[in-house]
């Protein structure tokens, strides 16, 4: 039997997915997610569930010590994305500018 992949995230991550090729199942917050997950885990023809790491967090703790038992099917997590940017210095961005047109690190004095 051929197991399928599920993605178990927020609708605008699961989008993504979906455009890679992977069905996507929307859940908007941590109590919708445990009402999609328990979907999911019925399915029979699904192997592995991509969680987002957001709503797996929202799982009690015994939710999570059972799929861990759980042979099949596998819920991995997996970290959203992150809308805040890193705030580099302007030292780092130039080094990392020379790494790119050198092909080397340099060290900055």
């Amino acid at each position: 039997m051929a197991y399928g992949v599920r993605v178990l995230a927020r609708p605008e991550i699961g989008a993504g997915f979906a455009l890679a090729g992977l069905q996507s199942v929307p859940a908007a917050g941590a109590t919708e997610g445990r009402e999609r997950l328990q979907e999911v885990l019925a399915m029979p023809d699904v192997g592995v569930v991509l969680m987002e790491e957001d709503l797996y967090d929202g799982l009690p703790d015994d939710v999570r010590r059972q799929l861990g038992r759980r042979p099949l099917p596998m819920v991995i997590p997996f970290p959203g994305p992150a809308w805040a940017r890193e705030v580099e210095s302007a030292d780092s961005y130039i080094v990392e500018l020379l790494r790119q047109v050198i092909g080397y690190r340099v060290r900055l004095k």
